[in-house]
């Protein structure tokens, strides 16, 4: 799947997404990755919830968005921009940001396959 390399590069051992190096890698504090994601600022803070299915559900749909838009954006920053600030006209101008948070990214991921096939927005 195009959208794996990134998710297992922030992998650690025990098979979870290591908040330290997302937040690190895309220059943020977690407070901010927590919020990028969805989730309470404080969730990124204590390890153990840190590792609950639903927070790393979350940062694992960030990252997947983020993944299949970093070629066509310029690279991995590039495409946070554009998850975090780019209104996203099929969804009523709404960013992948917000409609993740909703709990929309298969409608995202959706919209980007059909994008990846020449369908226009």
């Amino acid at each position: 799947m195009q959208n794996e390399p990134l998710v297992l590069s922030y992998m650690d051992r025990a098979g979870k997404i290591a908040v330290d190096q997302v937040a690190d890698s895309f220059g943020m504090s977690k407070g901010q990755l927590a919020q990028t994601a969805g989730l309470a600022r404080e969730t990124l803070y204590r390890l153990e919830r840190s590792r609950t299915a639903k927070t790393q559900g979350r940062l694992r749909e960030m990252l997947e968005i983020i993944s299949r838009v970093t070629d066509w954006a310029g690279g991995k920053e590039q495409a946070m921009a554009w998850y975090r600030a780019q209104p996203l006209p099929a969804f009523g101008g709404r960013t992948a940001e917000a409609l993740v948070k909703d709990g929309k990214a298969a409608a995202i991921r959706d919209y980007l396959d059909h994008m990846a096939l020449g369908g226009f927005a």
